[in-house]
């Protein structure tokens, strides 16, 4: 049993699945009763999750609150269950954001609302459970897991364009996923072959490094599914249809938390079990990651309907978080852990605002705007906050990722943070100048004289992101302390078996038994 006592993990990944099962039996006419249980349901998610902070041990690199049962032992699958540093603060967001979702969602959502509830509750245990899994079969089916309730919330409750998004969004999803199955598969059998032990505990797999060409193949499935998720360019393209189509708390969950699975997934399975591939593809991710730096900046320049410019800026700023995390020195790769964090609160934040003003006007042109801080103040004063903190103003959020990945970049490779560098000049313009656009001038449109600002359930929503905007601005080592030694952990030892599989004989797989100084040991397997 782990720390606490109790079985948390379990507890947090399955309580929103026990509450979708409970909204079962909520009659769909009562409307208000399934959002207020929902609501409660996501509050007190939230709150159990929080003791995974409080007792989290930041002395100790390895995983915590472990859960392991025997599941199906002929083929070598458990039931595992751990978080690390790493692991804790994707949590801890996402438990934070679906409780933010619900309150968007309270009036923005009219039809079928049992089912989008039910759908929003599934979702969050498929995302937690992806989070915390450590083994292989248990994290893909998670991972799976989590396609199902996103599809019907972009093609149920999405825009007019709903059922191409979700379908595209589905199919490119899917495409890196299957090869990401078959890659899991080998890795299982090719474990089995070096040790005699088949199993799916990704830690055990930790331990075996392949020969480098079979790691350059199995990398690539990895990476590929990975980077579809991120995403990286140029398998960008399926986002802004799904960000633009979606609801808005599907957008701010998609932008949120869904895209850090797929930077997750590099830094928890591809890089860790294929170190010497993932040294190799340092140049050819950092360039995908600068091209889509600069791409997703200068691409939201050019939009004209806020949501998409909301949503090339995803591209953008994931951009930022592969870049540091591919510079392997531990400013890079704490600055792109925490610009996970960063993107989750401050783009949600964004979505959440173009939200709230699509409500009030039913567009998102730009155009369609102007003037607006005079009959919105408390909007434009949250909107103006919240632009600040995506284009990294010091004291904001923002700034403590994005200097942190440059000061990494800059280490690893001067040119790299040269390029890195401009996307900051580049968001600074296109976000100011669409806040410039919306909020200043004059009033052009009639119906824009009569808009209400905003109401109590909508300032309780963005009223927490305020508050973590600044925090994490201004407080960053209240989360950075949580992560340190596992960030200095994962690159001690994803260097050392890097190092290990360069120096190997040609052939056969061999086990990484231990680490002394830039030694390493090793036993080959016959």
């Amino acid at each position: 049993m782990n720390q606490l006592g109790f079985p948390i993990l379990t507890t947090i990944t399955f309580l929103p699945l026990a509450g979708a099962i409970l909204l079962l039996f909520v009659p769909r006419e009562r409307e208000e009763l399934l959002k207020w249980v929902t609501l409660i349901i996501s509050l007190v998610e939230f709150v159990i999750s929080l003791p995974l902070f409080i007792y989290f041990d930041e002395g100790k690199a390895g995983m915590q609150f472990v859960e392991k049962v025997p599941w199906i032992k002929e083929w070598g699958v458990t039931y595992y269950m751990g978080v690390d540093g790493i692991s804790l603060l994707l949590i801890l967001l996402t438990t934070f954001l679906t409780v933010l979702c619900i309150l968007s969602s309270w009036r923005a959502v009219e039809k079928s609302v049992k089912e989008y509830m039910i759908s929003f509750l599934f979702l969050e245990t498929g995302m937690i459970g992806a989070f915390v899994a450590l083994d292989l079969i248990l994290f893909y089916i998670f991972w799976e897991v989590m396609l199902i309730p996103m599809y019907l919330i972009i093609g149920v409750w999405g825009g007019p364009r709903r059922i191409y998004a979700a379908i595209k969004f589905f199919l490119y999803t899917m495409a890196g996923s299957v090869l990401m199955l078959v890659a899991i598969i080998a890795l299982y059998f090719l474990h089995g072959k070096a040790t005699g032990v088949y199993t799916f505990d990704l830690l055990k797999l930790y331990q075996v490094s392949l020969p480098i060409k079979t790691q350059y193949i199995m990398f690539a499935a990895f990476a590929l599914a990975f980077a579809i998720k991120v995403p990286m360019f140029p398998f960008h393209t399926w986002l802004p249809d799904a960000h633009v189509e979606a609801p808005t708390a599907g957008s701010v969950i998609l932008a949120g938390i869904l895209l850090k699975l797929g930077t997750y997934g590099f830094i928890r399975f591809a890089i860790p079990l294929f170190p010497a591939a993932a040294f190799k593809a340092i140049p050819v991710i950092s360039v995908l990651a600068l091209i889509g730096i600069i791409y997703g900046a200068l691409v939201s320049m050019m939009q004209d309907d806020l949501k998409k410019l909301v949503a090339f800026s995803s591209v953008s700023h994931l951009g930022f978080v592969m870049l540091g995390m591919f510079a392997f020195n531990v400013q890079g790769v704490q600055g792109s852990i925490y610009q996970m964090l960063n993107h989750g609160v401050s783009t949600g934040a964004l979505f959440l605002i173009v939200g709230m003003i699509y409500e009030r006007r039913h567009t998102r042109l730009i155009a369609d705007f102007g003037g607006l801080s005079r009959v919105m103040p408390i909007f434009a004063t949250f909107f103006m906050i919240v632009a600040l903190s995506s284009i990294a103003l010091p004291g904001t959020n923002g700034f403590v990722g994005e200097f942190l990945i440059l000061l990494g970049t800059f280490k690893a490779n001067p040119v790299y943070g040269v390029f890195g560098a401009t996307g900051v000049i580049l968001a600074a313009a296109y976000m100011l100048w669409m806040f410039q656009r919306v909020m200043f001038g004059d009033i052009k449109h009639p119906e824009n004289r009569g808009l209400k600002d905003l109401n109590f359930r909508e300032i309780v929503t963005l009223v927490p992101i305020i508050i973590m905007i600044f925090w994490m601005g201004i407080f960053p080592k209240f989360f950075f302390k949580k992560m340190d030694l596992s960030v200095q952990h994962f690159l001690y030892d994803v260097k050392a078996r890097y190092e290990a599989a360069v120096t190997a004989p040609e052939g056969g797989g061999f086990l990484v038994k231990g680490v002394k100084g830039s030694k390493v040991k090793l036993l080959i397997k016959e």
